[in-house]
């Protein structure tokens, strides 16, 4: 199960401007909202979730018709957290342009994969995961079946909306997503989970 992260006892670098008023101090996730730009680098609970719409829902108030970028490195999460930013992704009226650094897994793949089209990208050495949801089912039988039913309707979900923003069928989805699906950057972009693979922004000689 993902524990609960608590953002308050991370340890956040600052950033000191100048303005003409004298210094203002940021921290750095501060620093990147204002250049529209949301870092999913946890576990996705709830309390993640929340930051993250709020963030989204903020930066749709001050701009509706300015692309957002969501770079994520996070191994999944709690599958309803998820959702809740993945309807939110999809509600707002700017883009979101997602970017994969070091792995999207799990929950976190699909909120890669839900990116704007043809705005979806990896970097070279990153990796992505698909697999179906985890549950566990305890209690009498009746609850064991209320809870399996629930772990296949979100599954069915999952599928789904994996099938939509990947252009697969929704068969070989299930298929893959039956057990842990590992890919690399190109694998990605060849199964369609993002739309290119971001090339360094300065050349490195040998």
């Amino acid at each position: 199960m993902i524990e609960p992260v608590n953002p308050r006892a991370l340890i956040v670098p600052s950033v000191i401007e100048q303005t003409p008023r004298g210094e203002r101090v940021f921290d750095i996730y501060s620093r990147l909202l204002k250049d529209r730009i949301v870092f999913i680098g946890l576990p996705i609970d709830d309390t993640v979730a929340n930051l993250i719409i709020a963030q989204l829902l903020h930066l749709q108030g001050e701009d509706p018709t300015e692309k957002i970028d969501m770079y994520i490195n996070s191994p999944g999460g709690i599958t309803s957290a998820g959702l809740a930013i993945y309807d939110t992704m999809q509600y707002i009226a700017p883009e979101v342009h997602t970017w994969c650094v070091g792995q999207a897994a799990s929950m976190a793949a699909v909120l890669l994969a839900a990116g704007a089209p043809g705005h979806r990208a990896a970097l070279p050495f990153s990796r992505v995961l698909i697999h179906q949801p985890f549950g566990g089912a305890q209690g009498q039988a009746t609850d064991i079946e209320i809870q399996a039913r629930e772990i296949g309707r979100i599954r069915r979900w999952l599928n789904e909306i994996l099938a939509k923003h990947t252009g697969k069928p929704l068969e070989k989805i299930e298929q893959d997503t039956d057990r842990d699906y590992y890919m690399t950057a190109q694998e990605a972009l060849e199964y369609g989970l993002v739309d290119f693979i971001a090339e360094p922004q300065h050349n490195i000689e040998a």
